[in-house]
């Protein structure tokens, strides 16, 4: 099998926009599996790359979320006010340095041994950031302020602790949606019954 490399040549790169983030147009041309080269289109958007936390109490089986308002669940008909676990871009900062910092800046926990799980492209169509996953314990020690975000980004994080079971539970009920924090709580989950 040929390289994916030797498959794409790049035609034509366009910048849509480079406001909030970079939306770009690419032309290229494809080698398909039958030997044909077929010309595509695509744009991507690229915000960088991120991580995300999930904040777990091993004695009383509780997790830390966030509530923050998210204008692109809001305009897809969502109420906008997403449950999610701690995360943000890497913005040049290492995956594991700017999760810690991260985690500090929402929910006002100091993380220490903070465990990767895995890496994941979580809307590879069209989006090119690549998130890298952890999972952290917290305990009532390690709580250093109040959370919330940074006021200067816009953000308006709520801080909530759920056990973990009501959280798998809201999934379920399709109270929490998004994407990233559904496969830290059902990661988690599947960690606690091999455990067990």
């Amino acid at each position: 099998m040929t390289a994916t490399r030797d498959r794409v040549r790049i035609v034509d790169t366009t910048v849509l926009s480079d406001d909030w983030y970079v939306l770009k147009k690419t032309t290229f041309d494809f080698l398909r599996r039958d030997g044909t080269w077929q010309r595509q289109s695509r744009e991507t958007y690229d915000r960088g790359n991120g991580a995300t936390i999930l904040l777990f109490n091993r004695a009383q089986r509780t997790v830390i979320l966030t509530r923050q308002f998210r204008l692109p669940a809001f305009v897809n008909g969502h109420d906008g006010m997403m449950l999610e676990a701690a995360a943000g871009l890497l913005d040049n900062a290492s995956p594991e340095q700017r999760i810690r910092a991260e985690a500090e800046e929402e929910t006002g926990y100091r993380v220490h041994d903070v465990q990767k799980i895995f890496e994941a492209y979580m809307s590879p169509g069209s989006v090119t950031e690549k998130l890298h996953f952890y999972i952290a314990d917290y305990d009532a020690t390690t709580r250093i302020g109040d959370g919330g975000g940074v006021e200067a980004e816009g953000e308006d994080v709520e801080v909530l602790e759920f056990a973990l079971d009501d959280a798998l539970m809201a999934v379920e009920r399709g109270e929490i949606v998004d994407g990233k924090t559904i496969m830290l709580l059902q990661h988690l989950a599947l960690r606690e019954l091999n455990t067990r």
